[in-house]
């Protein structure tokens, strides 16, 4: 036998048990995690669960009801149980807190389980721009992340916060308060959209326009609905038909069609007759009346719906995407 062949032999021996050893080390590794992990699931220990938190926010988990009834939370993907079901009710994360009820009453949980709001609201509503709005003896106020009473509890409604905005209802008006409870926005109208592009739609004496954050009138109170602004362009409805018009007033597209969605990247779905087809902010028919539904434009593609297949379509009414 060469010296070759014998230096080949032990190098190769010498590889076969240090395969070996990391081998075992990575199994061991393996075990101890599953055991660690299963652990923390049964018992919400930090110690795992604080790190999947940590990169989610909450984001990734969703409530879920087992069958004794009670609600926890699982991840969206994976379905794993994240926090253990013991709750009666349980709503979505917000801004990294759930609100969830426990004998009857409401309080705020983090991505980990631990109850960071205590259990004592009769309502709630979901976290939006750090405040959120709770129920308390009837009357409705905001708090912050750490519980603290921002708004007092004095109103009969209130609504999320939006653009530093929230709506709030009293005596069966409603009106607008900023992040300091000061009312903003007289509380006086019949009904109240929050405020998006700087515009809030409102109705008064039965008809809808929109005001300003100052609430200045900037759309006259003429309509029979409005829809949220987009793209600098909100929508309106008279005598049963939709159109659109700018923020002061004018109005850009005519109410002639059926039904109509948000402009996204320059154009928005309108209905008429039935079928749906795109416009453009001039009012151009740039894809025709042709689908039996559609969705706004994301990425330049649009979902839409004919002869019984959703597939994509790009800015030309061409088919890009899942083509039936």
């Amino acid at each position: 036998m060469s010296n070759a062949f014998k230096h080949y032999q032990s190098r190769l021996k010498g590889y076969t048990i240090l395969y070996s050893t990391i081998m075992g080390i990575c199994i061991l590794m393996v075990g101890s995690y599953a055991d660690l992990r299963a652990s923390s699931l049964a018992t919400n220990s930090p110690s795992i669960l604080s790190a999947i938190a940590q990169q989610t926010n909450g984001n990734d988990l969703q409530p879920f009801r087992d069958d004794s009834g009670k609600y926890g939370y699982q991840h969206k993907t994976t379905q794993e149980i994240i926090i253990k079901p013991q709750y009666e009710k349980a709503k979505e994360f917000a801004e990294g807190l759930a609100a969830v009820r426990l004998n009857d009453q409401w309080g705020f949980i983090d991505a980990t389980g631990k109850i960071v709001i205590p259990f004592k609201y009769e309502r709630t509503h979901d976290f939006a721009e750090g405040l959120v709005g709770v129920r308390l003896n009837g009357k409705w106020g905001f708090i912050d992340k750490k519980g603290t009473v921002l708004i007092p509890f004095e109103y009969d409604g209130n609504r999320d916060f939006a653009e530093d905005y929230a709506k709030v209802s009293l005596d069966g008006k409603w009106g607008f308060v900023d992040k300091t409870g000061k009312v903003t926005i007289p509380i006086k109208y019949e009904e109240a959209w929050s405020f998006k592009e700087g515009a809030g739609g409102v109705k008064l004496n039965g008809k809808w326009g929109f005001v300003d954050k100052t609430g200045k009138t900037v759309v006259p109170i003429i309509y029979d609905e409005v829809w949220f602004f987009a793209e600098g362009l909100g929508g309106v409805k008279l005598y049963g038909k939709w159109g659109f018009v700018d923020k002061t007033g004018k109005v850009v597209i005519p109410p002639k069609y059926d039904v109509t969605q948000d402009f996204s990247e320059g154009l928005a779905p309108v209905q008429l007759n039935g079928t749906w087809g795109f416009i453009d902010k001039t009012g151009t028919l740039v894809i025709p009346l042709r689908y039996d539904n559609c969705k706004v434009f994301e990425g330049g593609m649009a979902k839409v719906h004919l002869n019984g297949s959703w597939f994509y379509i790009n800015k030309k009414g061409e088919c890009v995407k899942e083509c039936p």
